[in-house]
């Protein structure tokens, strides 16, 4: 039963949803790239469209998805093989378990609600540096989840956008 207010969206595209967790994928890529490491405070693009598409799609993109993508991060980056592999199976796994009852939130209070998935996901990486002999990265990587969780409602306005358009407009049919 939807809320009042809320609009009754189209089906999510599967070529849309694989396309924008491949987006997401490369825009963490180039991110890397252009900072080399040096700030540990961006937000984690791939985490946050992985945890969207968990909690709106749970049957198309689930934890060996999140693996997947994961693995592919830990190669292009050069880091611990598993390290992002295993905190993005973790984080959608959570994910998946909190899907239904996230969805009766606003925006605002979502955010709320996945920032312990994204705090746990960060620690669960700086958990496998350090018992793999790496060095903390600064105090910056502690600001990371938070920003994530400031990203969620734009990420959600803009991954909704394909499935809030009408599918035959007309004025009788407005959806």
């Amino acid at each position: 039963m939807l809320r009042t207010g809320q609009a009754l969206l189209l089906p999510a595209k599967t070529s849309f949803i694989w396309a924008s967790l491949l987006v997401a994928l490369m825009l963490n890529m180039l991110i890397h790239m252009l900072l080399a490491e040096k700030s540990p405070w961006v937000p984690d693009l791939l985490a946050i469209t992985l945890v969207f598409w968990t909690v709106h799609q749970p049957r198309r993109v689930g934890i060996l998805a999140a693996f997947m993508l994961g693995l592919s991060l830990d190669v292009h980056q050069g880091s611990l093989l598993g390290q992002h592999a295993l905190a993005y199976a973790v984080l959608s796994y959570l994910a998946i378990l909190i899907h239904r009852r996230l969805l009766w939130f606003k925006l605002s209070e979502q955010s709320l609600q996945v920032l312990p998935l994204f705090v746990a996901a960060h620690a669960l990486q700086l958990l496998v540096r350090w018992v793999a002999g790496d060095g903390w990265p600064g105090w910056g990587v502690v600001a990371a989840p938070f920003l994530e969780a400031l990203v969620w409602p734009v990420a959600t306005y803009m991954l909704l956008l394909p499935q809030r358009r009408a599918h035959d407009p007309d004025e009788n049919r407005p959806i």
